[in-house]
């Protein structure tokens, strides 16, 4: 019979396509009515957001422009983490959004906790910020597949390596 199946359980953003999205949203502030003569901006940081505007009303629209953008891009909100709203030098309000990637490994616990509950012929170990599931029989680890996708573990979750 043919060895053991796996894949990975993984959690990683297209930074290419989040710069795109930042790219965009920046262009429609520009050309925005409600955004003229403000201060209002969003930059790419190493593994953060950074959103800036007047006050905290424009601040709320920037990041409803920035969240529409980034869904039509593919990227998971889920991914995003919102700090505080401060206030920023020039009377304005700044607030830092972090990138998640990679699993937690509280999720990565409750991911295996789940596995292993469906008593399936299938073992997952944490592997760092990653899941490895592996097993003899395809369709039991199209069925862990389908369980991690109804699961809610905070993060995108993304199914690569499968063989």
């Amino acid at each position: 019979m043919a060895s053991d199946a796996s894949f990975d359980v993984v959690s990683k953003l297209d930074l290419q396509e989040v710069r795109n999205a930042v790219d965009q949203a920046m262009k429609e502030i520009g050309q925005r009515f409600d955004f003229k003569g403000s201060a209002s901006r969003v930059t790419l940081e190493q593994d953060a957001l950074l959103l800036v505007s007047d006050d905290a009303a424009k601040l709320k629209s920037v990041v409803t422009v920035l969240e529409e953008r980034l869904v039509k891009r593919g990227i998971s909100l889920k991914a995003l983490d919102y700090g505080e709203v401060e206030a920023a030098s020039g009377g304005t309000v700044r607030q830092r959004v972090a990138l998640k990637q990679g699993v937690p490994a509280e999720g990565a616990k409750q991911m295996v906790k789940a596995i292993k509950g469906m008593k399936l012929k299938v073992q997952a170990a944490i592997q760092g910020d990653s899941v490895r599931v592996s097993g003899k029989k395809r369709d039991d680890l199209q069925a862990v597949i389908t369980l991690l996708k109804e699961g809610d573990y905070g993060v995108p979750l993304q199914f690569e390596n499968y063989r």
